[in-house]
C-alpha cells in the first residue's frame, strides 16, 4: 500500500532512517561524543550559558582568541528526540583555531517537548546570542547559523522569526528536513505526535515567499550517501528559497553521509567548509 510519493510504509521508514546508508551508526554517533569531549578538554575558555529558564535552555560557548571574532552557532540534529549540545561542540575544534567563536545550542527533546516548543527554544537561543554577542567577544554583525538534519529544520525555522531578520549573516543547513508531512507518516512521528496541520505550519518549505525572502544567504549541503527523500527535501527547499530571491549555494558533498558531513563545517580545505567561511566574509 502506497503511503507517500509512491513509497510503502517500509520504504518510507527507510527513507527517513539515514542510518540505513551507513555501515556503523553507533560509530558515527560515537565520533560526535568523542570529538566533543576533546573540544571540552582542549579548547580554553568554554562557558555553559543559560538563555532561558527551562532546564534544557542552555548553550555551550567557546570564545575565539581575539575579540570581535565571527560567531558560528550550531543546532544539532537527532529528529527532535535525540542527542544534545554535549554531543555537538566538536565543530569548535576546527572553528576556534581559525579565529571563530562557537556556540552549540541545547534544547528540549520530544516527547517531553513539542516540536513547536523546540522551535521556540532554538529561536530564543539564537536571539539571545545575537543580543549578547558583543559582550561575549564576538562580532554581532558576523554571525553564521548552522544546523544538521532536524537541526537544519530548527535553524531554518529560527531564521523565519521576525526578530532575527537582518541579524544573521548567513546560514549553513545540512541534510535538512524542510517539509514535515512525510515525517508524520513515518516511524519518526511516534514521539513527536504531529498531525498534518501542525506539520505544515512547522515546515519552512511552506513559509511563503515573503517570509523566505527575509532569509540570509544560505548554503544547503547534502552528503553523497543520503536517501532520496533527503535529496528531495533539499532540492525543493533550495528552489523555494531561490524563487524568493535569496542567494543559495547548493552542494552534494562526495564521500560524505548524513552523519559525517557536519565534520566539514569548520574545515576550510573542504568544499563545505570553504562555503561556510564565505558566508561571514561575504
Amino acid at each position: 500500500m502506497t503511503v507517500y510519493r509512491g513509497f510503502d510504509q517500509r520504504e518510507l521508514d527507510r527513507e527517513y532512517s539515514p542510518s540505513s546508508r551507513v555501515a556503523d551508526f553507533d560509530a558515527e554517533i560515537g565520533a560526535y561524543a568523542a570529538e566533543s569531549r576533546r573540544a571540552y578538554r582542549e579548547l580554553p575558555g568554554h562557558r555553559e550559558l543559560r538563555y532561558g529558564p527551562a532546564a534544557p535552555e542552555l548553550l555551550d560557548f567557546f570564545p575565539a582568541a581575539r575579540p570581535g571574532a565571527p560567531l558560528h552557532v550550531f543546532v544539532h540534529g537527532g529528529f527532535w528526540q535525540e542527542l544534545g549540545k554535549e554531543d555537538s561542540v566538536f565543530p569548535a575544534l576546527d572553528l576556534v583555531p581559525l579565529g571563530t567563536a562557537f556556540a552549540a545550542v541545547g534544547y528540549g527533546l520530544a516527547p517531553h517537548w513539542t516540536v513547536e516548543r523546540i522551535v521556540e527554544q532554538v529561536t530564543a537561543a539564537v536571539h539571545w546570542l545575537v543580543g549578547h554577542a558583543a559582550e561575549l567577544g564576538a562580532d554581532p554583525e558576523r554571525i553564521v547559523l548552522s544546523g544538521s538534519s532536524a537541526g537544519a529544520h530548527l535553524a531554518a525555522s529560527a531564521l523565519l522569526d521576525e526578530r532575527l531578520r537582518g541579524r544573521i549573516r548567513g546560514a549553513a543547513l545540512l541534510s535538512g528536513v524542510y517539509d514535515l508531512e512525510p515525517v508524520t507518516l513515518s516511524y519518526v512521528n511516534q514521539p513527536l505526535g504531529l498531525d498534518a496541520d501542525r506539520a505544515r505550519r512547522l515546515s519552512p518549505l511552506y513559509a511563503g515567499a515573503p517570509a523566505l525572502a527575509a532569509l540570509p544567504p544560505v548554503v544547503l549541503a547534502l552528503g553523497e550517501h543520503e536517501t532520496d527523500e533527503f535529496g528531495r527535501q533539499q532540492a525543493q527547499f533550495a528552489e523555494a528559497v531561490r524563487e524568493a530571491g535569496v542567494p543559495v549555494h547548493e552542494m552534494l558533498v562526495g564521500g560524505r553521509n548524513h552523519f559525517d558531513l557536519v565534520f566539514d563545517l569548520g574545515k576550510v580545505d573542504t568544499v563545505l567548509g570553504a562555503a561556510v567561511e564565505g558566508l561571514w566574509r561575504g
